[in-house]
């Protein structure tokens, strides 16, 4: 099980980042990413932190622990300058807040965070073809989210992808303990987005290739 989109209290979660480690370890978690939100007001006191404690609790603990960062609701002009800041302060995995039909997410921020370079486009919502498709050429990871509310979309995000070869994973979007999926969940959500048992293999692989690599 991995996880490549979660939050502590450097944002607007519940945990610590120890506590936060240790529960998802005790569920079996191969690996888990701290995203906290962040735009750049913040980018630069959070994710030194992350980064040190995971260089702390990665020596005790058998989950890994990826500093990553999730800007979110930044104007569509500033991903590209953030992006390139979260890679030099230390973030290996970047999430881009997607158009969720949640939130006033700003028009044309699918397209302006695939183009930075972000890892994981979260929760795109009614994303486009066209987009996804740029999505697809960059490698960028779009999401299928277990958070309510933003999950809605999940089903069309998932054809959407099918349909121009664009590469999914499946995060919890985690708040607090409650919100934190076993693997059997993880499973629910990807089938009940309409994928096969097949294609759900492939996003698993896919998601430890991603990690593999930071």
């Amino acid at each position: 099980m991995i996880d490549l989109h979660t939050h502590s209290i450097f944002s607007d979660g519940e945990l610590v980042p120890a506590e936060h480690l240790r529960r998802v370890e005790n569920l079996g978690y191969e690996a888990v990413a701290i995203t906290d939100h962040a735009d750049s007001s913040n980018l630069d006191f959070i994710i030194p932190r992350i980064v040190k404690v995971a260089e702390d609790l990665n020596r005790f603990s058998r989950t890994r622990l990826v500093p990553g960062i999730e800007l979110t609701h930044i104007p569509p002009e500033m991903f590209a300058d953030l992006v390139a800041q979260s890679r030099n302060l230390g973030a290996k995995i970047i999430v881009g807040h997607g158009e969720t039909v949640m939130e006033p997410v700003k028009a044309g921020t699918n397209l302006a965070a695939i183009q930075a370079g972000v890892d994981i486009l979260a929760h795109p919502g009614f994303i486009t073809r066209e987009v996804a498709q740029v999505a697809a050429e960059k490698g960028v990871y779009l999401e299928l989210t277990g958070r309510k509310g933003h999950s809605l979309t999940n089903g069309h995000v998932a054809r959407i992808a099918l349909e121009t070869g664009a590469l999914l994973v499946v995060n919890a979007d985690a708040h607090g303990p409650g919100d934190f999926m076993t693997a059997e969940m993880a499973a629910t959500v990807a089938l009940g987005a309409g994928l096969d048992k097949s294609r759900y293999e492939k996003l698993r692989r896919d998601m430890a290739e991603l990690v593999g690599r930071v």
